[in-house]
């Protein structure tokens, strides 16, 4: 009988709820702040980071999950019997957390070789950051529960990750231009004119889709962004951060125009919180397949 088992990292932004209902191992990148380094959901919440990242005039710092510490991961699961294990990772383009994890595959089978044939290993690239990839966890643990085999969860998560787009705004470029994701000139324009950022995140990309004057132009923006590319009458996420209310102006908005409510909601922790900043809004969903490339 198959056991399965879910492995993703902390920037996949799965709630502590989730993480313990499907019994999903997350790996936690450590933050470096100055001389002191942290342990993403060990030492601080979403909220204490976001007190922290404001009070911090450096640019933080996240390390990569390491081979060794992936191959660690896959004996241990090994011994416990597991038959096949599912390891969903950041955008690979952004961080090395992903060839890493192949790496420690082949590394795993040659430290252990009579492994072969009873446990199988695979990795997925999630290909953007936060819920984009959380919700395919997500969703591939329930399928598990519900019996079905492991490479047709796989199949399913590629599909959902290769068409999922993530429309998001983030409030202020201060953090974007600290970390370098934006550069400092065009980032100090923005602010002096008012001007906020539609990003878009899809296929290993983050790209500036839009741009709005004025906080009271993004929920629109974004409602009318997600409207023209999403796969009527399914499921969509909401991602925010610090700032519960326009967590709900996007949710409301949403369900006025979509008649049904969001199917989770996405909290960013630190990954993303150190680009983006705290305060931040988006929707996340399956495009159009004309819309997915």
């Amino acid at each position: 009988m198959a056991k399965i088992k879910f492995v993703t990292d902390s920037a996949s932004d799965i709630s502590e709820v989730y993480e313990k209902k499907y019994d999903i191992l997350i790996l936690n990148f450590k933050v470096a702040m100055g001389d002191k380094s942290y342990t993403s959901r060990v030492d601080f919440d979403n909220n204490k980071f976001y007190k922290m990242l404001d009070a911090y005039d450096g640019v933080p710092a996240t390390s990569q999950i390491t081979a060794l510490e992936f191959l660690e991961v896959y004996k241990k699961l090994y011994k416990e019997g597991y038959t096949d294990i599912i390891f969903t990772s950041i955008n690979s383009k952004g961080s090395a957390t992903y060839d890493n994890s192949i790496m420690a595959v082949s590394m795993f089978y040659d430290e252990v070789p009579q492994a072969q044939g009873k446990i199988n290993i695979y990795n997925i690239d999630g290909k953007g950051y936060t819920g984009g990839y959380g919700y395919a966890v997500i969703s591939g643990a329930k399928k598990a529960r519900k019996g079905m085999a492991a490479k047709d969860i796989v199949a399913f998560m590629k599909d959902w990750i290769d068409n999922c787009i993530i429309f998001f705004a983030p409030y202020t470029l201060k953090y974007a231009k600290k970390s370098g994701r934006i550069p400092s000139a065009a980032a100090f324009v923005g602010e002096v004119m008012g001007l906020k950022p539609i990003m878009r995140i899809q296929d290993n990309k983050i790209v500036t889709e839009a741009k709005v004057r004025g906080e009271k132009a993004v929920i629109p923006k974004i409602l009318d962004l997600t409207l023209e590319h999403m796969i009527p009458k399914t499921p969509y996420c909401i991602v925010y951060g610090n700032d519960e209310a326009v967590m709900e102006e996007m949710a409301q908005t949403m369900i006025k125009k979509v008649g049904y409510p969001p199917e989770k909601y996405f909290q960013i922790g630190a990954a993303i919180a150190i680009n983006a900043g705290p305060r931040v809004v988006g929707v996340i969903f399956k495009a159009q397949k004309d819309d997915s490339k």
